[in-house]
């Protein structure tokens, strides 16, 4: 049994999921067993420095280097906060923060390029703990979109014996993973790619029409009191990343600020109010996920699992029940997992698998060229092996 550290901030930037588990067993068998959770949230100067550069503000090398030791600092916290009065973890798994996501083929390059932020050398010093970081750079490599990773998690810890399941992650950016009746014994294929916006335009809207007093639509309340303009979410639902085949990935380099400028402009013509505006954000997410899976998918599954911050939208998941009507819509909590940290879980979860010598990837998934091992290990003394 080893005790574990799982560490992610997604492009929500809402902060440090940090979740602390015991994990036994191999991939076959393997067994997870969360102790505690906990979200950090970023001083409020750093979470802005964030948000711009994601938004693409270009910035020096010296402020870039200053920004990742300043995330890396705050992750380092993140895990030692965690554990405070428990038995210490041995490992920490931290995916850190995106800034930039690149994906191949999608711009015209073999090879796709992804960027987190919070050096893994610096939390394993800072912590005294070995810690594994740099997950994507390994699959990106062989020519994966280095998205989604956390899908081979979801094959051993959520995948049902009659049941074929899409566990769908709702952050700032949507993800899914078809878990098909019997998981890796099934003669079907397990899929996954990322489906759109989850919260992304939502936020930014919300931030927006509040003059930046709201971060976010808090159960989706303001955006229940509006009508959805389904010919805007048509019109949205044509731009190319929708259309695309899997596997594939995105990040705010897409769905971002630019791109909720565009939708206002296009929904001046038909007078929207605030809330209007944020019913139709919000139909255009889980109008995404369900296109994506009618698209995408041989068939539809039997069940939908909620996780993220999404999955605490009550307007978001009503909307989501309505259009999979008759298939239940229910969080991945109800079904034993944490639907706030089943992110963080996993990369405790691959941070243990890179240890013990076990690949990460699901090139299904990914479109990898191969199965890798994902991550580097920065041990205490300062030495990287990288996989």
């Amino acid at each position: 049994m080893v005790r574990v550290i799982g560490l992610i901030s997604g492009t929500s930037v809402d902060g440090i999921d940090a979740a602390f588990v015991e994990i036994e067993g191999s991939s076959t068998n393997l067994q997870v067993k969360l102790i505690a959770a906990q979200t950090y949230p970023y001083p409020p100067k750093l979470r802005s420095q964030i948000l711009r550069l994601c938004g693409g503000e270009s910035i020096s090398m010296a402020e870039l280097a200053q920004l990742d030791d300043a995330i890396a600092v705050e992750f380092a916290q993140a895990a030692l906060a965690i554990q405070e009065g428990l038995e210490p973890a041995t490992l920490i798994g931290s995916h850190g923060q995106t800034v930039y996501h690149r994906p191949p083929k999608q711009h015209q390059v073999k090879l796709g390029y992804s960027l987190q932020l919070g050096r893994g050398a610096v939390i394993a010093q800072l912590t005294n703990m070995t810690t594994i970081s740099n997950f994507r750079v390994a699959d990106l490599a062989v020519g994966g979109q280095g998205a989604p990773l956390v899908s081979r998690v979801d094959v051993y810890l959520l995948s049902h014996p009659t049941y074929s399941r899409c566990v769908q992650n709702i952050g700032g950016i949507g993800n899914v993973t078809y878990l098909p009746r019997n998981g890796l014994n099934s003669s079907q294929a397990i899929i996954g790619w990322d489906t759109g916006p989850g919260n992304s335009l939502l936020d930014l809207a919300v931030q927006f029409f509040s003059n930046g007093t709201k971060t976010y639509d808090q159960d989706g309340v303001w955006a229940s009191q509006g009508t959805a303009c389904l010919s805007l979410v048509e019109q949205w639902l044509k731009q190319d990343f929708f259309q695309q085949s899997p596997p594939k990935s995105t990040g705010r380099e897409l769905f971002g600020q630019a791109y909720l400028e565009q939708c206002l402009i296009d929904a001046q013509s038909y007078n929207l109010s605030p809330a209007d505006v944020l019913a139709t954000l919000t139909e255009l997410t889980t109008a995404s996920i369900e296109h994506s899976y009618r698209q995408f998918l041989s068939e539809m599954p039997d069940q939908v699992l909620l996780c993220g911050g999404g999955s605490h939208n009550l307007d978001l998941k009503q909307s989501l029940q309505r259009r999979l009507n008759p298939i239940p819509v229910i969080t991945t909590s109800e079904v034993g997992l944490d639907a706030d940290f089943k992110e963080a879980i996993a990369f405790a979860v691959l941070a243990y698998w890179r240890l013990q010598g076990e690949v990460g990837n699901l090139p299904e998934v990914t479109g990898a060229e191969a199965a890798v091992l994902l991550g580097e290990i920065h041990t205490t003394k300062g030495a990287a092996v990288i996989g």
